[in-house]
Parts: structure tokens; sequence; C-alpha cells
């Protein structure tokens, strides 16, 4: 069974960290350009970094450029996100996801089922 589980999220105060993983059994994650997305309540899905398959080329959304950091474990076929200075607008459940296409691909196959993020003091 293809599948993609997310971990590692949790409450954590402004400025702290957090390191999201997504981990893939049934396929080989090298071979597949993966996001990261997050949704708040009452808001839309927004995509907030991507990793390339081949040249691991990265992608960030404006308003996590410079504070979060996506990287791939091809030996532990695992894709991270460390997200750094955490802010309360950041709250969100944090989904990942896969296409065997561009980064830009406006479907991904496979999708996890979300961890929860929650920035607050």
């Amino acid at each position: 069974q293809l599948q993609l589980v997310e971990s590692g999220g949790g409450l954590v105060q402004p400025g702290g960290s957090l390191r999201l993983s997504c981990a893939a059994s049934g396929f080989t994650l090298d071979y597949y350009a993966i996001g990261w997305f997050r949704q708040a309540p009452g808001k839309e899905r927004e995509g907030v970094s991507c990793i390339s398959s081949g040249d691991d080329s990265t992608y960030y959304a404006d308003s996590v450029k410079g504070r979060f950091t996506i990287s791939r474990d091809n030996a532990k076929n695992t894709v991270y996100l460390q997200m750094n200075s955490l802010k309360p607008e950041d709250t969100a459940v944090y989904y990942c996801a896969a296409t065997d296409y561009y980064c830009s691909a406006e479907v991904y196959d496979y999708w996890g089922q979300g961890t929860q993020v929650t920035v607050s003091s």
C-alpha cells in the first residue's frame, strides 16, 4: 500500500522550532517531488515548500522563506521540513504530498494524513 505519514507536529512557543517528517511506504520518495502544504482553520490550503526529484531543487512560499528548510534523506525514504522562528500565523495542519511530475504540478498523487502545528504562548 502506498502511504505517506507525517510526524513531528506539536505545540511550540513563538520563536521556537519543530521538524516535521514525511515518511513513505510502498514507494521510493526520491523519484517524486515532495511538497509540504498547510491549512489553517477557515483558510484555504497553501503550498509551503517543495523539493524536486533529481536535482533536489527547493522552493518556498514567501511567508516561510529564510525560516523553513526542506530536505530529503533517501536512505530513510523520508522528507523533512525544519521550521525555525515559528510564528502564531504558522499554526495549521501540515500535509506532505508526492507527485511524479514537477513541484508546480496542480495535482499531487499521494497525500499524508496531516500533522497539527500550533504556535502559541
